[in-house]
């Protein structure tokens, strides 16, 4: 069980620390009052060192406790969001007046929103209660999609759709915050896979209930406005278990006693990640927009989320058109969900497992380099079995996201810093998208040879990036060592000083630079 200091015994604790920084006075890697200062909310129930000590048994039953809780809520809220953004995906082939060009533009709207609103959305979160706004947000748009069953004009579907991306925006990079300040860096991969995986698995669920709406042959509403109204009101459903169930951070965790709140902040000390900091830092911002590593992260996302764009509100077209009816289309997409959702869960185990990021986008982009490459050559077989099972294979890439998701948790800190990359990162994954949508044009119908083209090339090139970014963290985490090897030499340093040191930086808000112990994950 865990053993807990008093309030008197943490303040000792303090003054002891003062003495040893003074008795060491002229390092330049210690923790000043200063610093203390700007530190994050944690410190409204830690100490800057650890003056609480729990046991492994307690940990794991805090972290069983913790994945009853968190994942559950972060998994509803995506298979929720991801459901929703493509429910013009299966509109399509249900009745939806939209077509052509105007269906394209329908479906980039999403993204237009998403992108404008990326930025002020993230900004406004971390002033905020982070789990309240992404409720309040998750039930807005719930509401604004059930108004898709009322719209009928061009102008109007534009519309709903360029609203509905901006409410979607905060999702991913509140999700990503929440899982980085309860779960440590070897637990993230894992525990975002498992949110993440709802995108694949909403392809299943999608298309059996949107199988099953499209024997409904009433005349009181269209197929398509049946959809939009059920997928509504889950929305609405899941925001308000959201405002009520998930927790903001490990400091405001209503449904954890304090030692359990305590202890969930011990937990990830070591990892230097710290929790939350509600002022926005100038400093930060700029350190985001000059790191390297946020623009290799970004290209990574881009390239990522064109073939995304392009997938998400096609790929049922493209099935149809190797000549299966509407009915048998949505059966057959289903099993593209499977591969997908396998393919992320085991790149979420691997992530962690072996402790790597990039590794496991590498090999998810490969089986959509060949089904795509099977589609261009294919296409004119009228081979369905073969171009079928191609497009179960270019499933595998979705999973590359996650990876990326659980590389902005494990490689960033500094709260400002955290949001900025986070807002990066959706903000080229909406860009990515809109592209996508235009990629497969109408003239190119029904082969759409030069997208799928497209996609095998930007994949392709993605393998190169990916080992770039893996060797650039790699060369970063030596040249901390060898700083932090001259530091120990230089004031004769114990372990114990370093440990002491490090549990100090660990609640400070600094970013991921300024912290001379933060280890990045390949």
């Amino acid at each position: 069980m865990a053993s807990l200091q008093h309030k008197t015994s943490l303040e000792l604790t303090d003054e002891k620390a003062r003495h040893r920084d003074e008795e060491k006075a002229g390092c330049d890697v210690t923790v000043s009052e200063a610093d203390s200062a700007e530190g994050d909310e944690a410190l409204k129930l830690v100490g800057r060192e650890r003056v609480a000590q729990f046991s492994e048994e307690y940990n794991k039953k805090l972290r069983r406790k913790l994945d009853m809780m968190i994942p559950p809520l972060c998994a509803a809220v995506y298979f929720t969001q991801f459901l929703d953004k493509t429910s013009l995906n299966y509109a399509s082939i249900m009745g939806f007046p939209i077509k052509g060009q105007n269906y394209n533009l329908v479906s980039l709207a999403f993204y237009l929103g998403f992108l404008v609103w990326e930025f002020p959305t993230v900004y406004i979160s971390q002033k905020l209660r982070l789990a309240k706004y992404l409720g309040a947000n998750i039930i807005i748009w719930g509401i604004i999609l059930m108004c898709h069953a009322v719209a009928t004009s061009f102008g109007a579907f534009f519309a709903l759709r360029f609203l509905l991306g901006m409410c979607e925006s905060c999702v991913a990079p509140i999700l990503i915050l929440i899982i980085s300040m309860f779960y440590k860096k070897d637990e993230q991969g894992t525990r975002i896979s498992w949110f993440y995986v709802m995108v694949s698995l909403t392809q299943i669920f999608g298309g059996f209930v949107a199988y099953g709406v499209s024997f409904y042959d009433g005349h009181a509403l269209a197929p398509y406005k049946i959809i939009y109204i059920l997928l509504g009101g889950l929305a609405i459903l899941v925001g308000v278990c959201v405002v009520v169930w998930l927790p903001d951070s490990p400091v405001h965790a209503r449904l954890l006693t304090k030692e359990e709140r305590i202890a969930a902040l011990e937990r990830v000390r070591d990892d230097q990640g710290g929790t939350e900091n509600k002022h926005l830092k100038k400093d930060q911002v700029i350190e985001a927009f000059t790191d390297v590593r946020t623009w290799l992260i970004a290209l990574t996302t881009i390239m990522t989320s064109i073939p995304n764009g392009a997938l998400s509100n096609f790929s049922n077209i493209i099935i149809k058109s190797f000549g299966y009816t509407s009915k048998q289309t949505l059966i057959l997409s289903t099993p593209g969900g499977a591969v997908a959702s396998l393919t992320t869960l085991l790149c979420g185990w691997y992530s962690d497992k072996k402790n790597e990021r990039m590794i496991p986008i590498i090999m998810c982009l490969l089986p959509t380099i060949v089904g795509s490459a099977m589609l261009i050559g294919l296409n004119d077989s009228g081979n369905k079995g073969a171009l079928l099972f191609a497009t179960y294979l270019i499933g595998t890439f979705g999973s590359a996201l996650s990876s990326v998701y659980a590389y902005n948790a494990s490689n960033t800190s500094g709260h400002t810093k955290k949001n900025t990359i986070n807002a990066i990162t959706l903000a080229t994954f909406s860009v990515g998208n809109i592209i996508g949508t235009e990629i497969f044009q109408p003239k190119d119908a029904p082969g759409y040879i030069p997208g799928k083209t497209a996609i095998m090339v930007l994949l392709t090139v993605q393998l190169f990036i990916s080992l770039l970014l893996r060797w650039v963290n790699l060369r970063l985490n030596a040249q901390k060592r060898a700083k932090l090897e001259e530091e120990k030499a230089k004031h004769g340093w114990t372990d114990e000083d370093v440990q002491r040191e490090r549990e100090r930086h660990a609640f400070m808000d600094l970013t991921d630079k300024q912290n001379p112990y933060f280890v990045y994950t390949a």
